[in-house]
């Protein structure tokens, strides 16, 4: 019988997700850099590869690396990259060309799992640029913030239409706190690039925090499970668990 979701590539996350990653849907996986997002989307990856299954990786931030490919799966790591197609962007107008052609390229390779590593960080550099421009284009700002709108509703029609998981990655930032505020000791807020965009449309949200080397994972939204957190690290064959809360 079909299951409606693949493995994470790891036991444990497996396990704290009750399957890995759902079908369907687009899960986000948010936080800062060197909080392991792209190890958790390459774990996925190569879980559905070594099973024969093809995968689309979109890479926007130069993270995929076949040396932790090989640390992950072994030696078969080549055979293995035959089955992932890897799509690197170097600015917002190749994602949005790459975006134009995704329906066709899933009906002909029989894709099982999309993942776009960084999927706002062309996005903002593109908004920085609009902004940058003396006394702004609101149009043109506008424009960018409708390309990215488009984008994510293709991922999401993909995903619904065809049955299969979407996994993308973001980046937070935090609030800008004034030096009174910083002597109240108030602490800064943490936001997501893109904002209510991406939550909109991601029906999975897990937030990843690295607190000066000890990684943590809170599943802050999804369609059955409540909200939890996995303390984790990131060994050379994957993500393990390095306790339970």
């Amino acid at each position: 019988m079909e299951t409606d979701r693949i493995s994470a590539g790891s036991f444990d996350l497996n396990k704290w997700l009750y399957g890995g990653y759902e079908k369907g849907i687009i899960t986000m996986l948010a936080g800062p850099p060197a909080s392991g997002k792209t190890n958790f989307v390459l774990l996925a990856a190569c879980s559905q590869a070594k099973k024969g299954n093809k995968v689309i990786f979109v890479d926007t931030e130069g993270g995929f690396s076949v040396e932790r490919v090989k640390q992950i799966v072994g030696e078969d790591y080549k055979e293995i990259l035959k089955n992932i197609f890897l799509l690197e962007l170097t600015n917002f107008e190749e994602q949005k060309k790459a975006f134009m052609r995704l329906d066709n390229r899933i009906k002909k390779e029989h894709i099982s799992l999309i993942i776009v590593d960084g999927m706002a960080m062309h996005y903002r550099l593109e908004l920085g640029a609009m902004k940058s421009k003396e006394f702004g284009n609101e149009n043109e700002i506008k424009r960018v913030n409708r390309d990215l709108a488009w984008q994510m509703k293709i991922l999401a029609e993909i995903s619904r239409k065809e049955k299969i998981p979407v996994i993308i990655t973001n980046q937070v930032y935090t609030d800008f706190l004034s030096e009174e505020d910083r002597r109240k000791g108030v602490k800064p807020g943490v936001n997501l690039v893109g904002g209510d965009l991406f939550k909109y449309w991601s029906k999975a949200i897990i937030e990843l925090k690295n607190d000066n080397g000890k990684k943590k994972a809170i599943l802050l939204k999804h369609r059955s499970l409540p909200e939890k957190e996995l303390n984790f690290e990131i060994r050379n064959k994957g993500i393990f668990r390095r306790g339970w809360i």
